[in-house]
C-alpha cells in the first residue's frame, strides 16, 4: 500500500485574478493558482532544489551563458528557479516582475525564497513593465495563470522586446507549452520572429524550453554548456546531461 497523501493548507488568499494557495505535503510545499493548478513545487529542506525537468531545463538555459552577471525573471512563482540561479550562478543583479502582489509575499513567507540583497522584485504586468527593466544577460519568461500560458507567450511585440533587452551574448529562456505534435505553442510565430535561430528542449511535463540567443551571430556552445553543467552537478545534487542531450535546433 502506498502512504496516503496528506495535504495541509498553509495559506489561501483571493485577489482580482482568483485564488492562491500554499499546500504542504510531506517534505514539499506547492503554490497553486485556481482550483489545484500547481504553479511551483519547493523541497522545504532546500528551496534551491529544482524538482521538475522544466525548471532544470530553464537552468540549462542560464548555463548557455558562460558568466552571467544580471538576470530578469518575468514571472516569479515560488521563486525556486530564481533561488537556484542566485545560488549557483555568478549573478550580481537580479530583477523579478510578478503580476500578483501576494505571490512574492507567500514565496518569502512559506516557500523559502531568500530576501537576497541582489534580488529586486517589482509587482505588475510584465508586458507593461518590461520597457522599464534593466537590460540583462539572462531573461526568463514564465508567465502562467490557472488556465495556461499568459498572453505574453504568443505576443510578437513582447517576445521581440525580450530579445532586444538582452545584453550582447545574452540568452532568453522561455518556458513554452508544447502542442500535441511536440512542437512549442506558436511555433510558426517563433520561427518567424527569431529567424529559426534558437534551440528547443522538450521536457516530460509537456513543455518545451526555448533557448534564444541575443542575435543571429551568436551560437550555442554545446561543449561549454556541457562542461559547465558537469562542473555544477555535485553542487546541484543531480545531473543535467540527459536534458542537455535532448536539445534540438528549432523545428
Amino acid at each position: 500500500m502506498t502512504e496516503e497523501r496528506v495535504e495541509r493548507v498553509l495559506a489561501e488568499v483571493h485577489d482580482e485574478f482568483g485564488k492562491i494557495r500554499v499546500l504542504e505535503v510531506a517534505d514539499y510545499r506547492f503554490l497553486e493558482f485556481g482550483d489545484a493548478i500547481e504553479q511551483s513545487c519547493v523541497f522545504t529542506a532546500d528551496p534551491s532544489w529544482l524538482e521538475y525537468d522544466y525548471t532544470r531545463g530553464m537552468l540549462i538555459g542560464a548555463l548557455c551563458h558562460a558568466a552571467p552577471e544580471s538576470a530578469l525573471f518575468l514571472g516569479l512563482g515560488a521563486g525556486t528557479l530564481t533561488q537556484a540561479c542566485l545560488k549557483f550562478l555568478p549573478l550580481e543583479d537580479v530583477e523579478a516582475i510578478e503580476l500578483r502582489p501576494d505571490v512574492p509575499r507567500l514565496a518569502i513567507e512559506y516557500m523559502g525564497l531568500d530576501d537576497d540583497p541582489r534580488l529586486y522584485i517589482r509587482v505588475g504586468d510584465a508586458l507593461e513593465l518590461l520597457d522599464s527593466a534593466e537590460s540583462a544577460d539572462l531573461i526568463f519568461v514564465d508567465l502562467y495563470t490557472d488556465v495556461g500560458p499568459g498572453v505574453g507567450h504568443l505576443a510578437w511585440g513582447f517576445l521581440e522586446s525580450c530579445q532586444q533587452r538582452l545584453n550582447p551574448g545574452g540568452w532568453l529562456v522561455i518556458n513554452q507549452w508544447a502542442t500535441d505534435d511536440g512542437k512549442p505553442l506558436g511555433a510558426a510565430l517563433l520561427r518567424g520572429l527569431y529567424h529559426r535561430h534558437y534551440w528547443e528542449l522538450p521536457v516530460k511535463e509537456g513543455n518545451v524550453i526555448l533557448l534564444v540567443p541575443a542575435d543571429l551571430d551568436q551560437d550555442l556552445d554545446m561543449p561549454g554548456l556541457t562542461a559547465r553543467a558537469e562542473e555544477l552537478a555535485p553542487r546541484l545534487g543531480y545531473s543535467l546531461q540527459s536534458l542537455i542531450k535532448a536539445i534540438r535546433p528549432a523545428t
